[in-house]
């Protein structure tokens, strides 16, 4: 197949050529030493049966295509969340390049992050002079307001203590003495990317409110009537913090949003570069200890956030990624007592525009049965969404979920007649999952890109929600939380449904027997 320039040919395309063909087919036969297609065949159909599930399932020491990603990357989402601020991870640059490139392809916009660039000699004899000279070119050449500092395994096998090292690099001359750099250890063979999204949110209101680290006293909290807001590590947040921010500002409420990201992954394409746009002002971190209450939207994200910031007397309300009418109601009436404001009625009829949309469309996702997988608290504002429509949750896995996650997700099953067949997963990764399509098969799956895979092996059609979605464009634009962000996630759902309808019933007289052009 030749190529020209009238007539370039896409890889999908080209790949498919016989020149391309031939190469595979003798590529296989005499260098892979691969194993006969009857046998290939033979296993993957075992791969299938209950038989092989048990194995499956009673493996250890494992983990196959784990449904969550490493703590750093969420320590890198929560500092770009601050003003001016620039994510500095203490470990390799092949690290750190995975993290800008994971946020990059998800979100279509450039990521900032630095990293420490340790290499082998600093594996054996520690990352101080890399954290040195890192802080040193990291604040001279890009000129951030603050440097937020993670960990990779790198550093944490050998044992770097960030909080020695910083201050080394402050008495150094690498940065000045009142410069503000946070830190948090985010060791990435332990946890996920929703703990090193707490640790270093924990960090971050430590630093201010607990006096800079020793730079500064320690903050004296005046209380006021203000709330405090963490989104938690969100797909969505462009689209979520914006929603969000509509939502309180229709009620009168003052609040501050925590780690405010929606605009550094939205910037617009008018001849400015902006290395960092937007986020919450440094100032208004330190004051937002004067708060009233904060509310967490994920519970899972922010438990050691939520646990320090009780201990400076303020009230906490920790939620689980509200999607739908209960959820929504359930975050407008936490916002509503804790302001003493009422809910305005535009808000009152956006819920019930959104009732009557559910109205007008549960018929066709009544009695449909769902896999979910993703993040903790993702999986419970699905699932709760799925049973306030009639559907049938039948499997839901999170490889980042514990004990109490599967304890809470028990008790919303068990809320509703729809939930009485659903099986929890916590700690499982998605080959569990493949098994489980294969065992219980279920009519749709709800997760990540990830998740295109599993629908091409078991045939189960998948509805993108959560992170990463790569190949669907512009998905983190939309809100999922409140009411408007529901009936985006039932329009999702819904053209899935209909979807799957037309590519089955789609030869005239044969499949589609009545002619029907209406859903």
């Amino acid at each position: 197949m030749v190529q020209n320039a009238e007539n370039v040919v896409d890889h999908f395309q080209l790949f498919r050529g016989p020149e391309y063909r031939e190469m595979f087919k003798n590529k296989r036969d005499n260098f892979e030493n691969g194993t006969p297609d009857e046998e290939v065949n033979r296993v993957a159909e075992w791969t299938k049966t209950v038989e092989y599930q048990e194995k499956n399932f009673a493996r250890e020491a494992l983990t196959i295509n784990p449904a969550k990603a490493c703590q750093p990357l969420g320590a890198v989402f929560a500092a770009v969340g601050f003003e001016g601020t620039l994510p500095f991870v203490h470990g390799s640059q092949g690290c750190v390049a995975y993290y800008r490139s994971h946020f990059s392809r998800h979100f279509k916009e450039p990521t900032s992050a630095v990293s420490s660039s340790m290499t082998e000699d600093a594996a054996v004899f520690g990352g101080l002079t890399n954290m040195v000279d890192g802080l040193s070119n990291a604040y001279n050449m890009y000129k951030p307001k603050m440097i937020a500092v993670s960990t990779t395994c790198m550093a944490e096998v050998i044992g770097d203590d960030l909080n020695a090292f910083i201050k080394t690099s402050r008495e150094k001359g690498s940065i000045p003495m009142d410069y503000d750099v946070t830190f948090a250890h985010t060791p990435a063979f332990v946890g996920s990317h929703i703990t090193g999204y707490d640790n270093t949110m924990k960090g971050v209101v430590e630093y201010f409110w607990g006096g800079k680290a020793g730079l500064a006293p320690k903050l004296e909290r005046t209380p006021n009537e203000s709330i405090n807001f963490f989104g938690g590590f969100d797909g969505y947040t462009v689209g979520n913090l914006r929603e969000v921010k509509r939502i309180f500002d229709l009620i009168g409420a003052d609040y501050t949003i925590i780690g405010d990201n929606s605009d550094v992954w939205d910037t617009p394409a008018d001849g400015e570069y902006r290395m960092y746009d937007g986020g919450t002002k440094l100032e208004d971190v330190a004051n937002a200890v004067n708060a009233k209450a904060t509310i967490s939207m994920q519970q899972y994200c922010t438990e050691k956030t939520l646990d320090y910031i009780k201990t400076w007397g303020q009230e906490t309300v920790a939620l689980n990624h509200p999607i739908g009418v209960a959820g929504t109601d359930k975050f407008l009436m936490e916002v509503s007592r804790l302001t003493g404001k009422p809910i305005p009625d535009a808000l009152k009829k956006e819920r019930g525009r959104l009732v009557d949309a559910i109205a007008d469309s549960h018929n066709h996702i009544h009695g449909k049965k769902f896999a979910i997988y993703g993040d903790p608290d993702l999986c419970l504002g699905v699932a709760a969404f799925l049973l306030e429509l009639g559907a049938e949750p039948t499997t839901i896995l999170s490889t980042n979920g514990g004990k109490s996650w599967e304890k809470k997700v028990r008790e919303l099953l068990a809320s509703s007649p729809y939930g009485k067949d659903c099986e929890v997963y916590a700690g499982k990764d998605l080959w569990h999952m493949r098994s489980l399509l294969f065992t219980r098969p279920v009519d749709f799956l709800i997760g990540n890109t990830y998740g295109k895979y599993l629908e091409r092996d078991t045939g189960t059609p998948l509805i993108r929600l959560g992170f990463p979605i790569f190949d669907r464009h512009h998905l983190h634009r939309y809100p999922v939380w409140g009411y408007q962000g529901a009936l985006n996630v039932l329009v999702w759902i819904l053209d899935k449904v209909f979807s799957e309808m037309d590519a089955h019933s789609n030869v005239a007289g044969k499949t589609d027997i009545s002619f029907d052009i209406i859903r």
